[in-house]
């Protein structure tokens, strides 16, 4: 677990849906459950330039870091505003989700969990949707150049498209995708159709299973066996899921009414893959979610799932 105070600086000012009041909100929840005294706790750190540069252009650094120091301005076309030390703040995120790849392949755990992570809208050469950096394509670099894994699988159950992830790796074979989101006829990035399953060599590597607005838990465990399917049909060295919280009822940004059932759902089974693929190694990451009492509930959830999947042997 990583969720030190470094950490919960990355949100945004005036009142920006994404504040950085989120990681307080799910500590709380975090305390109340007696969570602490059941998980390992790192702390987070600054992933460096190199690290950055693994999955980002030069060119984004140097955009992120001129509205760093001026604190004025978008990062993106409206959605993520520049402060003053926002490029620190997001090499923070990205550091403390390489920190927890790296205590899961160094055995330290089985399984991780970063609630303020999982920043998939931007891209390898743009900030986007409240994204600066994506710690998930630098973490999938790093896994490859570092610990030469291939096949990673990433899955996205935030109401938004994973479109930073998805369309850096649509034409990889060895990124197995897999993602559960609100139709994006209708929401933010308007990306993520079903017939969108990877292009060249990697045709049928990706999966997009896109959900009309409303839609409950039980929409959810209808497709939810697709996932499943597609992961065990590549068999993946390490899985990544993005339990992002705006998939909730009563979020304020979005329109799918699940509850933290499907969440607990997502990280028992895919703990259950891991054991059979992957020597156990599941890293999940917050993603989005704007209610508050939302991302509470649901990540806590997750953890709580993920305690009880590590009591079970790997296989």
């Amino acid at each position: 677990m990583i969720a030190d105070e470094p950490l919960g600086r990355y949100g945004f000012p005036d009142a920006h849906p994404f504040g950085s009041d989120r990681l307080a909100a799910f500590n709380r929840v975090f305390r109340e459950r007696g969570l602490p005294a059941r998980t390992l706790s790192a702390a987070s750190r600054q992933a460096s330039e190199a690290e950055l540069l693994t999955f980002h252009t030069a060119a984004l650094l140097q955009h992120v870091r001129e509205g760093s120091a001026s604190g004025q301005g978008w990062l993106d076309g409206g959605d993520t505003p520049a402060f003053r030390g926002v490029y620190e703040v997001a090499a923070q995120v990205v550091g403390a989700t390489l920190e927890a790849t790296a205590a899961i392949m160094a055995g330290q755990a089985q399984h991780a969990f970063v609630p303020i992570a999982g920043l998939h809208h931007a891209t390898r050469t743009a900030a986007a949707g409240f994204c600066v950096f994506n710690d998930i394509g630098v973490a999938i670099e790093l896994l490859r150049r570092q610990y030469g894994l291939q096949r990673i699988a990433y899955v996205d159950i935030d109401a938004h498209h994973g479109d930073g992830v998805f369309y850096a790796y649509e034409a990889d074979p060895d990124l197995i995708f897999a993602d559960i989101h609100e139709d994006g006829s209708s929401l933010y990035p308007g990306t993520g159709a079903a017939h969108e399953t990877g292009t060249g060599d990697a045709a049928g590597s990706k999966l997009n299973i896109p959900l009309p607005a409303g839609s409950d838990d039980a929409a959810f465990r209808q497709v939810w066996p697709q996932v499943l399917a597609h992961l065990e049909r590549f068999a993946p060295e390490f899985i990544i899921l993005q339990c992002g919280t705006d998939s909730l009822a009563g979020d304020p940004l979005t329109h799918l009414q699940l509850t933290p059932a499907s969440h607990a759902l997502a990280a028992t089974d895919l703990a259950a893959l891991a054991r059979k693929f992957a020597q156990g190694r599941l890293l999940a990451l917050g993603g989005g979610g704007y209610n508050r009492t939302n991302l509470a509930a649901g990540w806590n959830t997750v953890v709580e799932a993920l305690l009880c999947a590590a009591d079970a042997p790997i296989s």
